[in-house]
């Protein structure tokens, strides 16, 4: 078999491995779902992922492989084609020097012909003096003929041949323009199935970055305007009725940068002023006390007022704590929430929004200790960088504050108690001021939506899930089945529990029964590691990494509001 038989027989076979592995159909006919049929809905997009999972995983996979062995082939079918083109120079070289020899052939052809006509043996004896040059004059003649027809049939064999090898170069060369289009659209289809199940893919992702949403971020509150949380099923003492029994417990919510409004009150409380309070929170940004009262504030909504009138219209503290021993709690957030409003409209240039996404503001003042505190930090505004500073806060850190930086300045991160770390949980400020988010169980949504539950207590069985969710999650398996079951908060249904199961046991699981869970925190106010030790072994996961899974796969509303968290089993 030639050389070139045999490559070509390697391409094919090359294309039809590739046809094999990669041809698969991923088209799903719609099923004509009525747009409120939810269930169909789900279930076609179930369908349509389970068709695309496999192949797509293949795909990803072998997709840098496939690349390198496309790039070997197409070098193999360039230096056919370079051949080609040689070949092709050759046979024109051999046409030119074959014309040439064609006349000579035709020459040839008719100098033998006529001899033939003319040559007459009698002659040749007679004219021969003796018997021995008559022999020796046939024997010229039988060597010139036959040195005749051996040019004649070599010029006939290269003609030959020269036609031949042209046809054969015809068929190669079409042969690799087909071969060079399978290539072309091998590559064209699978590019293009990766993009489109990528997609899809990333479909998935924004779903779950939505639900995320829901749970945990977009929850931006302030002490003054919403109810206070206390709620005796999110206390760590609450009895579920069963056991065992899990539950996830946030230390503080949601941003925990700048000033804790509980802990101004807790240092308060504990005999610092309103100068000490901010220093610990914003560290040493200046403190202007002569700052313009003469700038007018826009409020999206409501108008424009003085930048004095606007901060006693702040319902961002309670007035009552001013009778409580936290008056200097007030005049420090009467200095934040007027440096916020100063560096969020530019020094007065904008406008400013009346909820608490920037600060919660009524056309109408709050009055009494509010008023005292606004009257009393009056021009009071923190500088840096020579305009007035971002003062962020929020109502409860959960013991540590991170840092943040604007216009040059960065505030500290740090243990928000009066002896550091070694008093975290018992020494905390929010807990002198009996913050009820400080440790916090999450279940209801802002507008009290339970989802039918009356408690954040998961059963085994549901923590187990989760746990098999966060395996699948942390060894980089297909997450895409990764959302509550009961489509309470977000109209995306999840895998059931036992499918959940089946995909866990690729990856170290499934887990069903839980012995006991550990919690670990860095000096930075996160949680850093949790270690859970199951029917299948010792269980590891990053904090970042079990949050995320227990916000997506935990049923109803209940989540984690904070990087600090822990997880209690009674």
């Amino acid at each position: 078999m030639s050389l070139h038989n045999k490559l070509r027989l390697f391409l094919l076979f090359f294309l039809g491995l590739l046809a094999t592995a990669f041809f698969i159909s991923f088209s799903v006919k719609a099923q004509g779902c009525p747009a409120t049929d939810w269930d169909c809905q789900v279930a076609e997009l179930q369908r349509e992922y389970d068709a695309r999972k496999d192949a797509h995983e293949k795909n990803k996979t072998d997709l840098e492989t496939y690349k390198k062995q496309l790039a070997s082939f197409n070098a193999r079918l360039a230096s056919l084609d370079r051949q080609f083109k040689e070949t092709e120079k050759e046979i024109k070289v051999r046409e030119e020097d074959l014309g040439d020899q064609e006349e000579l052939l035709s020459a040839r052809l008719r100098e033998m012909y006529k001899r033939e006509r003319e040559f007459n043996i009698l002659t040749l004896l007679l004219s021969s003096k003796s018997v021995s040059d008559f022999s020796q004059g046939l024997a010229l003649r039988r060597t010139a003929a036959q040195q005749d027809w051996q040019i004649i049939t070599s010029i006939s064999q290269k003609l030959v041949t020269l036609k031949n090898d042209k046809e054969s170069l015809k068929k190669n060369q079409a042969s690799l323009s087909s071969l060079k289009a399978q290539a072309s659209k091998q590559v064209e289809f699978l590019e293009g199935e990766v993009e489109k199940t990528e997609g899809f893919f990333a479909k998935i992702k924004a779903k779950q970055k939505e639900l995320l949403a829901m749970k945990e971020g977009g929850f931006s509150t302030s002490v003054g305007d919403v109810p206070l949380a206390d709620d005796p099923a999110s206390r760590p003492d609450y009895n579920p009725g069963f056991s065992p029994a899990f539950a996830a417990f946030s230390f503080g919510a949601p941003h925990r940068k700048g000033m804790s409004q509980y802990g101004a009150y807790g240092r308060a409380k504990s005999g610092q002023s309103a100068e000490e309070i901010l220093r610990a929170y914003y560290g040493g940004v200046e403190l202007k006390k002569d700052y313009s009262t003469g700038i007018n504030i826009t409020v999206q909504g409501y108008g424009t007022v003085d930048i004095e009138t606007y901060v006693k219209r702040i319902y961002e503290m309670p007035t009552s704590w001013g009778d409580k021993g936290g008056f200097e709690a007030l005049k420090a957030q009467a200095v934040a929430a007027r440096s916020y409003a100063l560096a969020y409209t530019n020094n007065g240039a904008g406008s400013i929004c009346a909820t608490e996404s920037c600060q919660v503001y009524k056309p109408a003042n709050k009055g009494g200790k509010w008023d005292e505190a606004v009257n009393a930090t009056r021009g009071w505004v923190l500088v840096a960088g020579g305009k007035p500073f971002s003062a962020w806060y929020a109502s409860t850190a959960g013991g540590y504050t991170y840092s943040y930086s604007h216009n040059g300045h960065t505030t500290p991160g740090l243990w928000d108690t009066s002896n550091g770390r070694s008093g975290w949980t018992s020494q905390a400020y929010e807990k002198v001021a009996e913050s009820p988010w400080f440790y916090k169980a999450w279940y209801k949504t802002r507008s009290a939506q339970t989802c039918g539950r009356s408690h954040p207590w998961l059963t085994e069985t549901e923590f187990a899930d989760i746990v098999n969710a966060a395996l699948i999650y942390s060894n980089g398996g297909d997450v895409s089945g990764i959302f509550p079951t009961d489509r309470c908060l977000y109209d995306q249904e999840g895998w059931s529990k036992d499918k959940m199961a089946a995909e866990a046991s690729k990856h170290g699981g499934p887990v069903a029964k839980i012995n006991n869970v550990e919690v670990f925190y860095s000096n930075d106010g996160y949680t850093s590691k949790v270690y859970i030790d199951t029917d299948k072994g010792r269980k590891e996961f990053t904090g970042e990494e079990f949050k995320h899974v227990f916000n997506l796969r935990a049923p109803g509303a209940i989540s984690l509001k904070s990087a600090l968290f822990n997880i209690m089993q009674k």
